[in-house]
């Protein structure tokens, strides 16, 4: 049956390998094929019917009778599953001691080891608290910031670049939810990485004149690449088509033909995609991530309907921050090579220890010694 529905119907996804990835599908097709399938309340941002007309359409659409619906809004009703005297307000955070429901077991087991912790609730929980509340029914306050009915959200997980040897290809440093009416330019954008902010260049003789601007400033090219199209960045007159090397090389060794499009011009909808499938983004020349959509479907009034909040953070992973290796209190802002009054080649300095240990009261350089200015992975925390 699944092999008929794919024949007959490519825009309906169906899994190329199980549990891995599907087949590669048009979004907006898909979405087009839901659409069609649904009445449009399905899709619709107004509030159902109250509750009275809600059980009324319910029993006619069972088939039940009055005392049969009476009953069963008794059984399953919400006051049925009271543990608490009627006229005691309950407090949801507070889980009964000898629970027997598996969430509530897994959540008294989550407060019990919460509650052996020594710190209090960090500022990065609280910054995952805020996206969550971000994330979940917030509606704009001007009707022309609404999201467009029977859009599609797409989850995006952009991971480490391929250089990073600790968690490489084993979680994502960011998931990013994003409409299907977003560009792969506004993809680009959302996603950050510690090499855009890298300054490059030796400093050990002018640590004072540090450039303002960062790579990001200075290499503007990037692409995508989903199925066989290389997407360039050619937003500013300063972008280069960087695909071009590998579309050559390619050809020249009868490899199939690679197409090519603009990122700012191609709507994340337009896309032709693998969902679970690794794809490639690529910036700064060499810095390679991967990029994996996980989720496609239709937006509904639960989500955030706010179009000028997306594309929406929902997850980032925490780096360690790196300390300075002297004083092991400040996040480290130097690195120097080739130094004798380090401890390690290469070393890593906060600012303060770095100008104390070389060089004079008057800033005059204390020794041979090469240094560059690091920005810390823990950057985006």
């Amino acid at each position: 049956m699944a092999a008929l529905c794919r024949d007959d119907n490519p825009n309906i996804p169906d899994y190329e390998y199980v549990d891995s990835n599907t087949r590669p599908f048009h979004i907006d097709s898909f979405r087009n094929e839901w659409l069609s399938r649904l009445k449009p309340c399905d899709v619709s941002f107004q509030q159902p019917e109250d509750e009275d007309t809600f059980h009324a359409n319910f029993a006619k659409e069972m088939g039940l009778d009055v005392d049969t619906m009476k009953a069963l809004q008794t059984i399953c009703s919400v006051d049925s599953l009271r543990c608490h005297p009627e006229d005691e307000k309950p407090d949801t955070e507070v889980v009964p001691p000898d629970p027997t429901l598996k969430t509530l077991i897994q959540r008294k087991k989550k407060q019990d080891y919460k509650a052996s912790l020594k710190i209090a609730k960090n500022r990065h929980d609280l910054y995952a608290d805020e996206m969550e509340r971000t994330m979940f029914g917030r509606k704009p306050e001007a009707v022309a910031d609404m999201v467009s009915t029977g859009d599609v959200i797409l989850t995006i997980n952009v991971y480490y670049p391929a250089s990073f040897e600790r968690f490489l290809y084993v979680r994502p440093h960011m998931t990013l939810l994003m409409t299907g009416s977003h560009s792969l330019a506004d993809l680009r954008d959302a996603i950050c990485c510690v090499s855009d902010l890298q300054v490059c260049g030796e400093f050990s003789n002018t640590p004072d004149m540090v450039p303002d601007f960062i790579s990001k400033d200075h290499y503007k090219s990037a692409f995508f690449f989903f199925e066989g199209v290389f997407y360039n960045d050619m937003r500013l007159p300063e972008c280069r088509d960087i695909s071009i090397t590998t579309i050559e090389w390619a050809k020249s060794r009868n490899f199939p033909l690679f197409h090519q499009a603009k990122m700012e011009d191609t709507k994340l909808k337009d896309l032709k995609v693998k969902v679970g499938f690794p794809y490639l983004y690529c910036h700064q020349g060499d810095c390679e991530h991967l990029v994996i959509i996980t989720d496609v479907r239709l937006i509904h009034m639960n989500d955030c309907l706010d179009k000028k909040l997306y594309p929406l953070l929902a997850h980032k992973h925490r780096v360690i921050t790196q300390k300075c290796f002297v004083c092991y209190v400040y996040i480290a802002r130097w690195l120097t090579t080739s130094d004798q009054f380090a401890p390690s080649d290469p070393c890593l300095f906060c600012d303060k220890c770095f100008r104390m240990l070389h060089y004079n009261t008057e800033g005059h350089k204390l020794g041979e010694f090469l240094a560059y200015p690091y920005v810390d992975g823990g950057a985006f925390n």
